[in-house]
């Protein structure tokens, strides 16, 4: 199935949230939705093209789905059987550039869905796996970076479309990237990340 949409979640691991609270990120109660388009997409295989000269780059690795469809108004009860695959990826974040537009009052886009923003592994039959009780791992050349454990969400998945498909009709193809545990740092040109859960596979991409 072809990517369609890329809805992103934000603040949806309490630990995530306080690491950042040096930058004047606080818990409000609610999760963050933004989007990404599908030439923020960089499958496995290609390189990621890190920008140059727009500040630190950070990685968020995170649990992505992608839905069959699903419609408007979905219940949370019914949200699960809206999913067709399960798979990693990151959001890349200008985090510069974000810390100051947030600063400004200002949309995130330009910090968050330039093209190449996206890594995305190969997607894994969603099969009913307990999505809440998955782990997953990021490692840069060789050390942990990140262990997110999707039992610790601020907003479990099936509450996520749920809270989507109250703005947007959800069709297939649309993918969810479902929020980053704590652990982001940055990137650099050379850099190789590793993405890995047991009950998903293993993915890898060279930072260029």
């Amino acid at each position: 199935m072809k990517t369609n949409r890329i809805f992103c979640i934000g603040k949806n691991y309490a630990e995530h949230v306080e690491e950042l609270a040096h930058l004047g990120y606080k818990p409000d109660g609610e999760c963050v939705v933004f989007m990404k388009p599908a030439s923020a997409a960089v499958p496995i295989g290609d390189p990621i093209p890190l920008p140059k000269g727009r500040g630190g780059v950070h990685h968020e690795a995170e649990l992505v789905v992608m839905l069959t469809g699903g419609g408007a108004d979905i219940p949370v009860d019914e949200a699960l059987g809206a999913i067709a695959g399960i798979t990693l990826g990151l959001d890349l974040t200008l985090r510069d550039l974000q810390t100051e537009l947030k600063n400004k009052g200002k949309p995130w886009e330009l910090s968050k869905s330039f093209d190449g923003s996206a890594p995305l592994g190969d997607f894994k039959p969603y099969l009913e796996q307990d999505l809440q009780a998955l782990e997953f791992t990021l490692h840069v050349n060789g050390a942990l970076r990140q262990h997110g454990r999707t039992a610790e969400m601020l907003y479990p998945v099936a509450q996520q479309i749920a809270i989507l498909s109250r703005t947007w009709s959800l069709q297939p193809g649309d993918v969810i990237f479902t929020g980053t545990p704590k652990g982001v740092a940055e990137l650099k040109p050379g850099d190789t990340c590793v993405l890995e859960s047991a009950a998903i596979g293993r993915f890898e991409w060279q930072c260029a």
